[in-house]
């Protein structure tokens, strides 16, 4: 495999998708010896066959707001791979939102899926549509005309979406009743659902939750723990509050958290009530986090800055892609910052990724790290088809245990001969092999 001849042929082929070309440039890096030393991959094509999506649905979203004036945006949803199960991967309702963007985060979620070791393909979906600053009828409005534009690719068997930035419990909610009417059913078609309608208990913060524990996994194979540690977190939703939440619960201490106007930092630790807060900042239209600063007093707001220049243990990126450069990662060191696990997709660029590995410092990558959301929907997927509902402790335990075992594949993959364990490599080789092997199984088709 030629990696570099591969990407150049796909940069001409989608040109100026940076964020899905360095998605696969960083899963071929690494898969590349192990892909060299299966030739019957090549011969099956699996690279060529994998790095394109299985179909891609564009569709325009015409809505009208409040005031009666009609807007258009544009809907996605990027197929990738269904090889080992139906699509799953989630919506994002955001002005960011393209091609590109939705391309990188379908491809990355057919080897988070992989790593859960449950039923589910790689895909990916979403609008330039902004929620904040909508009433509760518009977004109404706007979930059923996507929906309207969606319903015909999507089924509990074929494809079931979940909900990611801009889409939470409400977007689902609207989302399904719409479902639920164009096809005279009531399928887990969609995740994230609510609980008197086949949602799954802790899904809110499985993603936080997963990732602390995935953490946790990190620390205790060289000996340590996340009890007494100072962690850096970025953004405040769902991830961000789930983190927080669990590190309290296991003795650490979380003392920053973001948005777009700056960051929050609080040495006494963001925890209780303070994590409540954060939740209601996050559902305000605002969307900054500065009143944190007004609400408790010693916490201090720094605009228009990162987190990353306070001295912590821990470092767990959860806002967005790229948000964590080299020079971020320089300061993280050289403060004294043990371990960074990505609660977000791809959130430390490729140069912060280089400087965390060459100073042996811990660092895994959101494939990993993250699946714990992903791998609760696929749980409330399980719920839905046996039609029942598990408790909180019974989906917590099958958590705990499904970041455990994905801990052991990066371990089992990515561990080299010093000992030192690049999870980057162990995350992408063990999720490529289970998705490459099955289509080797399956036949070129």
């Amino acid at each position: 495999m030629d990696v570099n001849k591969i990407i150049s042929e796909l940069e001409s082929r989608h040109p100026g998708e940076v964020e899905y070309l360095q998605a696969v440039r960083e899963v071929l890096d690494s898969i590349e010896e192990t892909y060299n030393e299966n030739p019957h991959f090549e011969s099956m094509g699996i690279i060529k066959r994998l790095v394109e999506p299985d179909k891609v649905f564009m569709f325009k979203v015409p809505w009208q707001d409040d005031r009666g004036e009609v807007h258009v945006n544009i809907g996605y949803r990027i197929q990738f791979s269904n090889v080992i199960g139906p699509y799953k991967g989630g919506l994002r309702f955001h002005p960011s939102v393209n091609l590109s963007i939705l391309k990188f985060l379908a491809f990355e979620q057919i080897f988070k899926n992989s790593l859960t070791s449950l039923a589910m393909g790689g895909a990916k979906g979403g609008s330039d549509f902004n929620p904040k600053g909508k009433s509760d009828t518009e977004i109404m409005r706007f979930c059923h005309a996507f929906m309207q534009g969606l319903w015909k690719h999507i089924g509990p068997n074929t494809d079931v979406p979940a909900g990611d930035i801009g889409v939470g419990a409400k977007e689902i909610g609207y989302l399904f009743g719409m479902y639920k009417k164009m096809t005279d059913e009531h399928t887990g078609v969609l995740t994230g659902k609510g609980i008197a309608w086949g949602g799954s208990l802790i899904r809110p913060e499985a993603t936080g939750f997963g990732a602390v524990y995935f953490t946790q996994e990190m620390l205790q194979k060289r000996g340590d723990s996340i009890k007494g540690k100072r962690v850096a977190v970025s953004g405040f939703g769902n991830v961000a509050w789930g983190v927080a939440k669990k590190v309290a619960e296991l003795g650490g201490k979380v003392v920053t958290l973001s948005g777009p106007d700056g960051f929050i930092y609080d040495e006494e630790g963001i925890t209780e009530d303070k994590i409540d807060y954060m939740l209601e900042l996050r559902t305000s239209n605002e969307d900054i986090v500065k009143p944190y600063s007004f609400e408790y007093a010693g916490s201090k707001f720094y605009q228009d800055k990162k987190p990353w220049e306070i001295a912590c243990d821990i470092a767990i990126p959860c806002a967005t892609q790229n948000e964590l450069d080299g020079n971020d990662a320089l300061s993280l060191v050289e403060n004294g910052c043990i371990c960074i696990a990505e609660g977000a997709n791809m959130p430390c660029t490729p140069e912060a990724i280089e400087v965390f590995q060459k100073n042996q410092v811990l660092f895994a990558p959101g494939k990993a790290v993250n699946a714990g959301g992903v791998a609760t929907s696929g749980l409330e997927m399980s719920q839905n088809a046996m039609k029942l509902n598990w408790t909180e402790e019974e989906v917590d335990s099958k958590l705990q245990h499904i970041m455990q075992q994905i801990h052991l594949e990066c371990v089992k993959y990515g561990t080299d001969d010093t000992g030192y364990i690049d999870y980057v490599k162990g995350a992408n080789i063990a999720g490529f092999l289970k998705v490459a092997n099955a289509m080797v199984d399956t036949g070129l088709i």
